[in-house]
This record gives structure tokens, C-alpha cells and sequence, in this order.
């Protein structure tokens, strides 16, 4: 009886001091219940392996798979590959998309860049290797590639930037454009910022988690969140704060962030572990929609996207396929 009473009062013991650790709520969420919906190719997506997102002003989806591209409209599915395309699409697999301030679709691969304005395709095979694409306010295309920096095309000229010019390494995983106009660059040795002359780096010494960025984005105040192997660190312009499994109590799922988001409130970590985590700067919130990941938790979540109506888009690699979170 006494040994009972010893271990009932450690137990108790424990779990006060387990608390009283916690800096911040987190909230796991098992199940896809009503407001999950899962696309795959059943319904007319054209591949179940999804690389990258984008929603276009009309609320179209533009989803980038492993075998072409998908355009819902929320009722109909039209798809485009480079064989219906007469080759307009340069690579069937996509892996970015953007969309400039003429409603131009611009698609990447490793065999190079498209362009689709709703009729014609346009295509620039001496870009290649594509993993990122971003367009500033002037409608400039920055297209980030594997092994030969990124590439800045005006509309009539590709000029190319590299170390050479200032850019911390070649590999340049993902861009991001912030309020100003800088240019905001994840490599495989750190970020790079450009504002058009100057170039600035930022590695593990002045805060970054660590120096292989994949993806980058910029909230509503304009903090940098820079998405790594071994969790997510922000930047305010002055001060770096480290997310991590471990700093959170697991409220970020995992460590490895695949895809990242911002909406007005919240900010959406999709990781290689196969689940979802939200922040809203207090409170972590956990989804693993069971369903959409075709039973499994451990599909890699590798594009997020949020609509008009602040439904968030997810894109799933190994067959996946997309899920919408309905708000």
C-alpha cells in the first residue's frame, strides 16, 4: 500500500513539473472528420503525387504532380501534360508554380520553364533544374534552380546570379519576396538576401537553425520564417526565435519542414514526418488527416496554399494527393 501511495505521488509530481515546462499549448488532431476533403486521381486529379500548389485571382487551383498539372475550379478538372500541350509544358514533373499580376501561370521542372497564358504555352528549356519560382511587383520572374543559382527574367532577358555575385550557394531550394521588393533566398548554405544591389547572408551564426533552407515565407508583419531540416526558425529583422520538436513539446510535428504558409492569423508547417502543424503564435495545433494520407501519417506534405475563403490546400507526395482543410 505504501509503495502504491509512493509511486500515485510521483506520478502527480511528474506530471505538475511536466507542465509547468509546457511555453506552449498544442492540440493533435487524429482525425479528418467533416471539414477534410481529400482529391485524388478518382476524381480527376491527374497524378497523386503532388510537388506544388498555387491558386490563381479566380480561385482556380493549379496543382504540379509528378505527371502534369491539374486545374480545379472546384467543379471541373482539367489537366495539361507535355503531350496534350504539343510540348508547351517543358517537364510533366512539375516542381513550382507561380502566378504573375497578368494572371500568367509559370511552371518549373528539371527540364525547364512554362509559361501559360490561359492559351498559349511558352517555354524556356535553358533554365533547367527548377526548384522554385517567385514574381516581384514589376513582374519579374526569379527562378531558383539546382546547382546554378537563380535566374531573373524580365520579360525579354534571363540574367543569371550565382556566388559569384554574392549568393551564399547554387542550390537554391525556395524565394521569397518581401513588402520592399527584397529577395529573399534559401540555399544549401544559408539565405540570401538581395535588394537589387547589395547582397546580405544570413547562416547558422547569426541564428538560422540550420544552414539547408527549403522553404521560406513572409507573414503579415513581415517576419521571415525559414523552414529547415531540424525545425523552423523566424526572424524579425533583429531577433531569431528557434521552433523546434523539442522547444514546443511537439506541438510542430516534426523537425524536417517541407512546405510552409501565412495567413493573417496563423502560420502552417507542413513537414516530411507526414503531418501538419499550425501556430498562431501561442497555441500549436496538430492535423493528421488519416483519410487523405490513404491510411498512413507518413506521407511528406510538400505545398500549402490558402484560398480566398481561408481553406487551406495541401499537397501530398507518395500518392497522397490534395486535401482541403474547409475553414
Amino acid at each position: 500500500m505504501n509503495k502504491q501511495l509512493f509511486f500515485v505521488g510521483f506520478v502527480v509530481l511528474v506530471l505538475i513539473i511536466s507542465s509547468c515546462k509546457k511555453t506552449s499549448t498544442s492540440t493533435t488532431n487524429n482525425s479528418i472528420g467533416t471539414n477534410w476533403v481529400n482529391y485524388t486521381t478518382t476524381k480527376g486529379l491527374v497524378n497523386n503525387s503532388v510537388n506544388a500548389l498555387a491558386i490563381d485571382a479566380k480561385g482556380n487551383k493549379w496543382i504540379g504532380t509528378e505527371s502534369g498539372i491539374s486545374k480545379f475550379n472546384d467543379t471541373t478538372w482539367t489537366n495539361y501534360n507535355a503531350a496534350n500541350t504539343n510540348n508547351g509544358l517543358a517537364d510533366d514533373n512539375v516542381t513550382a508554380i507561380a502566378i504573375d499580376g497578368k494572371g500568367n501561370k509559370w511552371f518549373g521542372g528539371f527540364l525547364g520553364v512554362s509559361k501559360f497564358d490561359g492559351t498559349h504555352w511558352t517555354t524556356y528549356l535553358s533554365i533547367t533544374s527548377v526548384q522554385a519560382i517567385a514574381v516581384d511587383a514589376q513582374n519579374n520572374e526569379w527562378v531558383g534552380t539546382q546547382g546554378n543559382g537563380v535566374s531573373k527574367f524580365d520579360g525579354t532577358t534571363w540574367t543569371n546570379y550565382t556566388t559569384t555575385n554574392g549568393l551564399l550557394n547554387n542550390n537554391v531550394w525556395t524565394i521569397a519576396i518581401d513588402a520592399q521588393g527584397n529577395k529573399w533566398f534559401g540555399t544549401t548554405g544559408g539565405v540570401s538576401k538581395f535588394d537589387g544591389t547589395n547582397w546580405t547572408s544570413f547562416t547558422k551564426t547569426n541564428g538560422l537553425v540550420d544552414s539547408t533552407v527549403l522553404r521560406i515565407v513572409i507573414d503579415s508583419q513581415g517576419n521571415k520564417w525559414f523552414g529547415t531540416d531540424f525545425g523552423v526558425t523566424k526572424f524579425d529583422g533583429t531577433n531569431w526565435t528557434t521552433y523546434t520538436t523539442t522547444n514546443t513539446n511537439h506541438g510542430l510535428n516534426g523537425n524536417s519542414i517541407t512546405s510552409l504558409a501565412a495567413d493573417t492569423q496563423d502560420k502552417w508547417f507542413g513537414t516530411w514526418q507526414g503531418g501538419v502543424s499550425k501556430f498562431d503564435g501561442t497555441t500549436w495545433t496538430n492535423y493528421i488527416p488519416v483519410n487523405a494520407f490513404n491510411g498512413t501519417a507518413s506521407v511528406p506534405v510538400y505545398a500549402i496554399a490558402i484560398d480566398a475563403k481561408g481553406n487551406i490546400w495541401f499537397g501530398l507526395a507518395q500518392g497522397g494527393g490534395v486535401s482541403e482543410l474547409k475553414k
